[in-house]
């Protein structure tokens, strides 16, 4: 049954979020972030095939661990979004968003009426009808996300549209592919790339939509807060797990007698 969304509540107290990509189709991965202590887990369908019961179960995983499941979709299809919805994720992230339209449609496709076109079902959702079904759609119109990521030039042109859409509930940046649509492939610290993400999170700050930053060097964190921003993705986790194993196996080697 669809809960309150710990994420949404603690961005509209001002409070700190840290969230981390699971890349990995595994629900034991999904569970072992939120125990982390991660306040929020993006389930990745753009770049990683995951079949729709593993899905299920890793939004299962996320809400036992008590984090905040978010999935990011491949693009704004609403049978996409709708299917995602229906398995229980608390919020979606749309990947490159460039225009109001984008945006629109996201939100249309993961709200009802009045605020949007979701088609209905029960199930999992509803406690399998231990929730009425009206009572459901208003709770999901209010405890649902929708996050907008911004990475391409078009989508930073455009950001002003973007984040003036009703129910656009946060911003996420995206500078590895923005870093190929400005012609600087794979420089995420260009300053043209840079100065485009700064442009988002003030464009974000005017409206009062909560910004998510990537912090990808030291200082970054910090800097980011001194702005204003309180949420910030930490990466994903396959990169993190094999950081750690590589930083374990070398602290072993080194204490080995010469």
């Amino acid at each position: 049954m669809l809960q309150p969304n710990r994420l949404k509540a603690a961005l509209a107290d001002g409070r700190d979020v840290f969230g981390l990509i699971n890349s990995l189709p595994l629900p034991l991965m999904t569970e072992m972030i939120g125990y982390a202590g991660f306040d929020f887990v993006i389930l990745d369908l753009e770049h990683v095939g995951v079949n729709p019961q593993t899905l299920e179960n890793m939004i299962r995983a996320a809400e036992c661990a008590g984090t905040t499941a978010l999935v990011r979709v491949p693009e704004a299809a609403p049978d996409i979004i709708l299917r995602v919805l229906d398995a229980g994720a608390q919020g979606i992230v749309v990947p490159h968003v460039c225009s109001r339209a984008t945006a629109e449609l996201a939100v249309h496709s993961a709200r009802y009426h009045p605020l949007g076109k979701r088609g209905i079902a029960g199930g999992r959702t509803t406690g399998f009808g231990t929730l009425a079904l009206p009572e459901y759609m208003e709770r999901a119109n209010r405890e649902l996300m929708v996050v907008a990521m911004i990475e391409d030039r078009a989508g930073v042109d455009a950001i002003d549209e973007i984040v003036a859409v009703p129910g656009i509930d946060m911003v996420l940046e995206g500078a590895i592919d923005l870093s190929q649509s400005l012609g600087v492939p794979a420089e995420a610290q260009h300053p043209s790339v840079q100065a485009a993400i700064r442009r988002i999170a003030q464009a974000c700050q005017a409206r009062g939509v909560p910004f998510c930053a990537i912090p990808r060097a030291a200082g970054q964190c910090e800097q980011w807060r001194e702005q204003g921003v309180h949420a910030f993705l930490l990466g994903d986790d396959r990169a993190t797990a094999f950081r750690a194993m590589k930083q374990l196996v070398a602290g072993y080697r080194r204490e080995r007698p010469s």
